[in-house]
This record gives C-alpha cells, sequence and structure tokens, in this order.
C-alpha cells in the first residue's frame, strides 16, 4: 500500500538527518495517514478513504467532504477521489436543474 494522502497527494519525501557537527544522513519523511470515513452530503452515503491529518483538517475547513471535492484540483486527487467528485458534481447538477 502506497503512502499517497487520497485527497492532498502528499507523499513520501526525502530529506537529510544534520547532526549538531553537520554530518548528514539520509531519511524520509512520511504523510500522518489515516484511514477514515468521511460523509457525503450530497450522495448520502459514507466514504473510507487513507488521508492525511492536515487534509482531514481541509475537508473540516471547507464544510464537508463535498464542498472540499468541487474545490480540489484533479492533480492532486487519487482516482477514486476523482470518480467520486464526478459523481457530487452530477448529483449537484442535477439537484440545480
Amino acid at each position: 500500500m502506497s503512502r499517497v494522502c487520497e485527497l492532498s497527494g502528499k507523499s513520501v519525501i526525502s530529506g537529510n538527518n544534520v547532526s549538531h557537527a553537520l554530518n548528514r544522513t539520509r531519511r524520509v519523511f512520511r504523510p500522518n495517514l489515516i484511514k477514515t470515513k468521511l460523509l457525503s452530503d450530497v450522495l448520502g452515503q459514507s466514504v473510507s478513504m487513507r488521508i492525511s491529518a492536515n487534509a482531514l483538517r481541509s475537508v473540516e475547513h471547507n464544510g464537508g467532504l463535498d464542498n472540499f471535492l468541487v474545490k480540489a484540483r484533479d492533480v492532486n486527487l487519487s482516482l477514486k477521489a476523482r470518480r467520486l467528485k464526478k459523481l457530487v458534481e452530477k448529483k449537484l447538477a442535477n439537484i440545480a436543474a
């Protein structure tokens, strides 16, 4: 299972541990991933996703999963999230019409 957030696209990055003597050794920075269920108000169902804690805060800040997906760029989203976004946009278009 890859260590990539399904909503924000955050993934593992590498860098250096730097000691007081400025010795450098390679290390990895892993995202804080959480497996959680998010509720889609428009679709009326919950969706299980593996997202970062930062993305979870962003979802809550934007007023829920549906609003977050509508505003999110497709480049950052996983395939599962892009399909969900398409369903949400289709349902919102039907409601508006």
